[in-house]
């Protein structure tokens, strides 16, 4: 019988605040996952297509380009699901981002 060998999941945290990002990024660790971080939306499209992650957190507003704008262009070539992370709070703001392809949504404390 042949073993397989179970990987930790690979989490993208793309947050430009960092303290904010370092503390998820540590909860996910302590909970089994792989985490990487990025503060910029300008370089997550390129790095989703070099790591292909499980999973996305993806804040709305980011420095380069917007959450919304990085959700429209991975959904171009992936299915990985993506959950908004945001401060903002209006629906409109969930709506938006639901209907551009991100899989749900965390209003951040």
């Amino acid at each position: 019988m042949a073993m397989t060998q179970n990987r930790a999941q690979k989490v993208l945290v793309v947050e430009d605040e960092i303290k904010m990002a370092m503390l998820i990024s540590e909860y996910l660790k302590k909970s089994g996952f792989k985490t990487a971080v990025l503060d910029n939306g300008l370089s997550v499209v390129d790095w989703v297509k070099a790591h292909n992650p499980d999973l996305i957190l993806l804040d709305l507003m980011l420095p380069g380009m917007s959450g919304i704008e990085v959700c429209k262009e991975i959904r171009r070539f992936s299915e990985v699901p993506i959950v908004m992370l945001t401060a903002r709070i209006e629906e409109i703001d969930r709506v938006l981002g639901l209907e551009l392809g991100a899989d749900d949504y965390i209003c951040k404390p």
